[in-house]
């Protein structure tokens, strides 16, 4: 069986596009644009088989048209008329089997940052868009804040090996949050340095880990004691249960 290798590839100001590769044939998740993708396949001499779309923003999707110019292929996302380059439309329990790859991507419906949101999960990897990142998550910016909790909950039940490849690099803001929130977070402090060094040597922090996430992510975290207290002294009242302290949290990091 061949290796899939996971290529991050730099777009925009902080994108990540991620190149799924099993031998000559790659998978594309979420190409906000063509040109640095178009670059990779001709370096590695790569045959493109699938265009994967995680949401309907343009960061995530602007470069499809493009690409598929260079080469026709299957593009899979959610179905969504703000998504026209769309050609097989998946959502949840959707399982896309990729010729030439040997394993199938499975579909998750994480609706929150938009309404139509979805995931891709292949074995250990998490294709999340902007639903998780690396000690945060994405803003509201067309579902709710009861989904995106629930979205957020759902892909904290996977296991905990499971690697997060979400598609920005906030690392660094979003741990600096997360530290106003829990500042006696020891794993926190170690994960902060950790992260700062990597990104002053030029490398990426991400993918991480979702047990790190689960120890140092407050999105996560929404019913330990010490996160709950500070969204409550931050919102100035009690919040009653995780969506409300979840609630509470993205106001705060939307302002931070």
């Amino acid at each position: 069986m061949l290796r899939m290798e996971i290529v991050a590839v730099s777009a925009l100001r902080d994108n990540y596009i991620w190149v799924l590769c099993e031998g000559r044939h790659c998978v594309v998740v979420d190409p906000g644009e063509a040109a640095p993708v178009l670059g990779l396949l001709r370096t590695r001499d790569l045959e493109l088989r699938a265009i994967l779309l995680t949401h309907r923003h343009a960061d995530h999707q602007g470069g499809t048209t493009e690409l598929l110019a260079h080469t026709p292929v299957p593009v899979y996302g959610p179905v969504s008329p703000a998504m026209p380059g769309v050609t097989q439309g998946v959502g949840e329990g959707s399982e896309i089997v990729v010729p030439g790859l040997t394993m199938p991507f499975q579909v998750l419906a994480v609706p929150g940052h938009t309404e139509e949101h979805i995931a891709y999960l292949r074995g250990d990897a998490l294709f999340c868009g902007d639903t998780l990142f690396a000690a945060g998550c994405g803003r509201l910016l067309g579902g709710t804040a009861a989904q995106l909790s629930a979205s957020l909950q759902r892909l904290a039940a996977l296991p905990a090996r499971t690697r997060i490849y979400c598609a920005h690099e906030y690392t660094l803001a979003n741990l600096a949050f997360a530290a106003a929130v829990e500042p006696a977070n020891s794993q926190l402090q170690a994960r902060r340095q950790h992260c700062e060094a990597l990104r002053a040597a030029g490398q990426a922090t991400i993918p991480s880990l979702l047990a790190e996430e689960l120890a140092t992510n407050p999105f996560l975290r929404c019913t330990d004691k010490r996160v709950v207290a500070a969204a409550e002294k931050q919102a100035g009242h009690a919040l009653h249960g995780p969506v409300e302290v979840f609630t509470a949290l993205r106001k705060w990091k939307d302002q931070f």
